[in-house]
């Protein structure tokens, strides 16, 4: 199985199957226009930019599950994101990415890389395992998506082959994805 098995609606409302991604490197990030962690975007965009002709594919499911930070439309964040971060990528329609809601392709991508704990050795990624710890206990218990821009990799065979939590700014996947490309 691989994410080519599974379908989503674009911010216009069309379905699109994921095989159109066929024999690309994708980077699917689940993301927030109004969160702290939309910062990201930009890394996000320079990744885009840098490995788009490579055939790195970054696209983005809006999601307002983590403290109500994408309250509007996929359309809304699409037009958001766009002017106020500049972003080309594709984003699709907003979507649940963990609980019994979830898209299917997120608990697809959850199945196939669990959560491994953030990285304690950074600064970032002790306040994000303590935050969650005290203040969300119940999304810290399982592999659900965790919080925003939570991010999966996925190889030209439509593999998961990476996890990277919000905690992890884009760039520091890199050589992550060059290596796949």
């Amino acid at each position: 199985m691989s994410i080519y098995e599974y379908q989503a609606r674009s911010v216009d409302g069309a379905i699109v199957d994921l095989s159109v991604y066929r024999g690309q490197v994708l980077l699917i990030v689940n993301t927030a226009s109004r969160c702290g962690y939309s910062r990201q975007f930009a890394g996000l965009q320079s990744l885009y930019d840098d490995y788009r002709e490579h055939g790195l594919e970054v696209i983005g499911f809006p999601c307002n599950q983590f403290n109500d930070k994408e309250p509007g439309t996929g359309v809304e964040a699409q037009q958001y994101c766009e002017q106020n971060f500049g972003i080309t990528f594709p984003l699709f329609e907003k979507v649940e990415v963990r609980g019994p809601a979830a898209h299917p392709l997120f608990q697809y991508l959850v199945e196939q890389a669990p959560f491994e704990g953030f990285d304690l050795q950074t600064e970032r990624g002790r306040w994000m395992d303590q935050f969650l710890r005290e203040q969300y206990p119940d999304l810290y218990s399982d592999d659900g998506v965790k919080w925003n821009f939570s991010k999966f990799l996925i190889d030209r065979d439509g593999h998961v082959r990476g996890r990277f939590e919000p905690t992890i700014e884009p760039a520091d996947i890199g050589q992550a994805i060059r290596e796949l490309l």
